[in-house]
């Protein structure tokens, strides 16, 4: 199949239609795409041309999502369409968000027995810009909860009310990326804006498992003052959103940069669990920093390295003093 009628647009005069996918809303001539590549204007109908086309398949640890609080320790198989909504200067899956690659049609009706063969809990959809699959993920999501499996989406949030409302209810679990916290940084660096990222983040937190990635880039997002800002307004919609600061290596359009240093890494995670009662580094090894603790009583209550990963205690219990840990256990 690989293509379809999309949702979420508008057929406007001259033949031309308006994309109400995400705040970009672009209207596309006839024969003509939107800025992600993936939606098209056919003779006055857009089209999805990526439905069920994944540039990659491979089974991950659900710890490389990132996801630490659902169902810890198992592995999922991840998949994701060859487009984005954003065009980060600093991506780091570029080859395959950025620029057209090989795809492979799978369709909604075979992911669920993908991820049983592969021992997976379910699908994430994931690696590029998977709410570009939204018609893909509405069918999808229902058949693998028919068949016990869950559904996890990682993502920039980039999207517009309607559809972020209509997705939230649908999907078990999101990692969503907050790539900085300043209109500037978005407009500048992303080629987006702030402000419907984080109207998703409550939406998508009031219907299904939230975690949040911010990857912090030296001199850019990375001033005590703005992750501050950004763990406050995060603890301000909950404080058990678990939050992964991630350092950032140079890559795409910006390959001549710095890649993050301990230090900023450690500064950034003391300012932000000042807000936040699960706080992570990610992509660099320092230690404390990827176990979860009790925020009432400090105990360790889940260790990791790397993707290996021990449980202390049940179902997400306080070994020590019985507080439940925010997250999906079992």
């Amino acid at each position: 199949m690989g293509s379809m009628e999309a949702l979420y647009y508008e057929k406007k005069g001259d033949g031309k239609v308006n994309c109400l996918l995400c705040p970009h809303r672009c209207l596309i001539a006839p024969g003509k795409s939107g800025r992600c590549r993936l939606r098209r204007n056919d003779g006055g109908t857009l089209s999805a041309l990526s439905y069920g086309n994944t540039v990659t398949v491979a089974v991950d640890p659900i710890e490389k999502k990132p996801l630490y609080h659902f169902m810890p320790g198992s592995s999922i198989l991840s998949l994701g369409p060859n487009g984005c909504t954003l065009s980060c200067d600093h991506c780091q899956n570029w080859n395959i968000s950025q620029v057209e690659a090989p795809v492979t049609f799978i369709p909604p009706e075979k992911l669920a027995a993908l991820a049983k063969e592969s021992g997976s809990i379910g699908v994430a959809f994931t690696y590029t810009e998977p709410l570009l699959w939204i018609e893909y993920l509405l069918d999808a999501a229902p058949m693998l909860a028919s068949e016990g499996l869950k559904s996890v989406v990682v993502t920039n949030g980039y999207i517009n009310e309607e559809p972020g409302r209509r997705i939230a209810s649908e999907i078990d679990a999101f990692n969503i990326d907050l790539k900085g916290f300043s209109e500037d940084f978005y407009r500048k660096y992303c080629g987006g804006s702030l402000e419907p990222v984080k109207r998703f983040i409550v939406t998508a937190a009031g219907h299904a498992h939230v975690e949040v990635t911010t990857l912090v880039i030296p001199g850019l997002n990375d001033s005590p003052g703005e992750i501050e800002a950004l763990s406050r307004w995060l603890g301000g919609v909950s404080r058990e959103i678990p939050l992964h600061l991630s350092r950032f290596f140079p890559r795409f359009r910006m390959s001549g940069a710095q890649p993050t240093s301990a230090e900023i890494l450690k500064r950034s995670h003391e300012i932000a669990r000042r807000f936040l009662d699960y706080v992570y580094i990610g992509n660099i090894f320092i230690d404390g920093t990827e176990s979860t603790f009790c925020p009432d009583c400090g105990e360790e209550a889940v260790t990791r390295s790397g993707y290996e990963v021990e449980m202390h205690g049940t179902g997400g219990i306080c070994p020590r003093c019985g507080t439940r840990i925010k997250g999906v256990w079992e």
